[in-house]
Order: C-alpha cells, then sequence, then structure tokens
C-alpha cells in the first residue's frame, strides 16, 4: 500500500499534485487536512481545521511518503508572524508527523533563493525551512526551489500577475515556472529509486526532472 500526506492540496501547486496523485494507480490513500474542505474525491481523506497543526499531531496512519507545497507571501498571510507560521511552522510540523508515522521521503516545494543567511525575510525563512528539514534526517528528502509560479490562482496575487511577463523574460533560475511542471516534477521524484539523501532542484532545472 502507499499511503500519501500532502499538505498544501488547495494552493496552486497542490491542486495538481493532487489530481496527479488521485490518478496513479500506485497510490491508495491520499491524506490531505486543509483549513477549507476540498471537494469529495476517491482516494482522498480530508480533515478540516482552521489550524492545520491541529490536524497533523492526531494522524495515526502509516505513511510512505509526505508531500509539502505550503507557501503564501508576507501581504497574503497578514503579517512577518504569519507568513512564518505557514512557510516555516507548518512545513516543519509536516515532515515531524510524517516521520513519526513511518514516511521514509518527504518532497517540498520552497524557493529560488531560499537562504538562511539572506538579508530578504521571504527567502531567509525559506532557507531556515530548508535546514530545519534536512536536520530532521530523512532518508530521501527533496527540495524543488521554484521562480515565480504561473498558473491560476483561487486567490488573486496583484503584484505575481503583474510581474509574469517580465519573470518569462528572465534567464535560468529567474525564469518563471509553470505550476504544474512544479507538480509534475514533485510526483516523478517521489518514484525513483535510490537518489542522493537530499536533493535540491533549481527552479531552471524542473523541466528535466519532471520525466
Amino acid at each position: 500500500m502507499n499511503r500519501i500526506l500532502l499538505t498544501g492540496a488547495t494552493g496552486l501547486v497542490g491542486s495538481h499534485l493532487l489530481r496527479l496523485l488521485i490518478d496513479d494507480s500506485r497510490i491508495d490513500e491520499i491524506i490531505a487536512p486543509t483549513r477549507r474542505a476540498l471537494p469529495e474525491m476517491r482516494k482522498v481523506v480530508n480533515p478540516v481545521e482552521a489550524d492545520l497543526t491541529d490536524l497533523l499531531g492526531p494522524l495515526e496512519t502509516s505513511l510512505d511518503t509526505v508531500f509539502c507545497c505550503l507557501g503564501t507571501t508576507r501581504k497574503q498571510a497578514g503579517s512577518k508572524e504569519a507568513f512564518v507560521q505557514v512557510d516555516y511552522t507548518l512545513v516543519v510540523d509536516s515532515g515531524l508527523s510524517g516521520l513519526r508515522l513511518g514516511a521514509k521521503q518527504m518532497l517540498v516545494v520552497s524557493a529560488h533563493g531560499a537562504n538562511c543567511h539572506s538579508p530578504f525575510f521571504y527567502n531567509r525563512v525559506k532557507g531556515e525551512m530548508e535546514n530545519a528539514l534536512r536536520h530532521q534526517g530523512w532518508p530521501r528528502l527533496t527540495l524543488v526551489r521554484p521562480s515565480l509560479l504561473l498558473g491560476e490562482r483561487q486567490a488573486k496575487r496583484g503584484g505575481e500577475n503583474l510581474l509574469a511577463p517580465l519573470f518569462g523574460l528572465l534567464p535560468g533560475n529567474w525564469r518563471s515556472v509553470h505550476a504544474h511542471d512544479v507538480a509534475q516534477c514533485l510526483y516523478h521524484q517521489a518514484f525513483l529509486p535510490g537518489g542522493e539523501r537530499v536533493k535540491v532542484i533549481e527552479s531552471a532545472d524542473i523541466p528535466r526532472h519532471s520525466a
């Protein structure tokens, strides 16, 4: 039995990944805790609670893999503290819950520029999150660092909509990437045999790691 924990299932990348996992015959069950209810879907167990931490603690089902697609912006979160809660605390808690339940690998959406020593708050928090996951001692940890994400969000981010055309013209890791490609990358990497204990996939490399 292949049982998955997916946090961030209602987000831009997470919603694409959820559909890929549902359609995969190797997956028997997807536990997707969310703050707002998902439509009823086969294979999906959807605990709902305003605070995601309250849903992770009581989980008792054994797991094989954890996917974490949580992410927000400081503006969307409303404060630095709320941003840290989503992009650091809940991601780390997802990892701890997965390890407690026997998962052997974790795959995470981070961000281009993640660096715990960055002078930029967003990048610094992402880097601190990555370091915390590294110290959890996963047998396999995959960190995917996309640049600006393209795709239709339920909650619009005005700044990203304005920047998207510009980021599409930038070179290398700065070039924008479609959320579906990020989801496909996570999905593909999860089923590769062996591999490094910690694998970092930069934004420009996402397409070639997606198939």
